[in-house]
């Protein structure tokens, strides 16, 4: 089928729209993927399904063939921890504090990294990993050399500017083959949503709505845990701890942010902590945080 067909599926109004069939959609990807059309028409096909809005069945499928790309190194007893591609704005990251509390338990972390993707400006793991000494437990997969063909999109991606599909789907690729994950979830809808499409690929998953979209815990939040289809929802309240950590309102220079990160506040030491507790339940090491944070005594 002309690409053309695809466009017109996710691009035409209420009334002409539709979603695109399996092979229509594998087809698709494949196209974009590739880039086996003009950079104008994947632009265009993927501001309209970002408009008209994907449906479940439609990423899978797009899971899939991005699935048939991707060169995998395991690493045993790990988490892989979904980050978004367009980084962080307002607060520093907490991964390189975490590593060391989950050492005597072997867990092993994974993250993903690239050059920025939209929409936001932020630090990103790359130039994190770049910045930051990581402990030897925190596996860092670079995409370039993983899933070159995605990575490769990204000047299409950053000349259009906007969140695409590609933002979902890229957080958890697994390119550690890891047995758990922690994915962030913006709102409630998307729950049910990651479940369904990276679920299947872990023997535990774990969502969290985490700080600025990344599966890091700031402040009083909600997290979500699947037990053999049931969805229960939890509470994770920082001051609870002991922790008064307060959060940045508006966009830190990148340099100060490396420093936070470099040189941590004691009520940053502790989150760490506390974000430790949590890959612990995703590691199924605990079923409840507080018993998991006393465990890092």
């Amino acid at each position: 089928m002309s690409f053309h067909e695809y466009i017109r599926a996710v691009g035409t109004g209420p009334k002409s729209n539709r979603e695109l069939t399996k092979e229509e959609m594998s087809d698709a990807m494949e196209c974009i993927i590739n880039q086996s059309v003009h950079n104008e028409q994947i632009a265009a096909f993927l501001l309209g399904w970002r408009v008209r809005l994907e449906t479940i069945e439609e990423l899978k499928t797009t899971f899939d063939v991005c699935d048939k790309y991707i060169t995998r190194t395991t690493v045993e007893n790990s988490i892989e921890l979904g980050y978004p591609f367009d980084g962080k704005a307002d607060n520093p990251y907490i991964l390189p504090l975490v590593a060391k509390y989950l050492k005597k338990f072997d867990l092993n972390l994974v993250v993903s990294g690239d050059e920025l993707q939209p929409a936001k400006k932020g630090l990103t793991i790359k130039e994190l990993y770049q910045n930051v000494k990581f402990d030897d437990n925190i596996h860092y997969f670079d995409r370039s050399e993983y899933f070159k063909e995605l990575s490769d999109l990204t000047k299409i991606r950053n000349i259009l500017g906007l969140r695409t599909a590609f933002n979902t789907v890229e957080k958890l690729l697994n390119p550690g083959n890891s047995q758990y994950a922690v994915n962030a979830a913006f709102h409630k809808p998307y729950v049910t949503k990651y479940n369904e499409l990276f679920g299947k690929n872990y023997e535990h998953l774990v969502i969290v709505k985490g700080n600025e979209g990344t599966p890091e815990i700031f402040s009083k939040c909600k997290y979500w845990l699947n037990q053999d289809g049931v969805i229960t929802e939890h509470i994770i309240d920082p001051e609870y701890f002991g922790i008064n950590y307060k959060k940045s309102t508006k966009i830190i220079p990148k340099e100060e942010s490396l420093n936070m990160t470099n040189n941590p506040c004691d009520d940053l030491e502790k989150l760490a902590k506390l974000n430790a507790a949590m890959f612990l339940i995703a590691a199924k090491k605990s079923n409840d945080i507080k018993d998991a944070f006393d465990m890092l005594d």
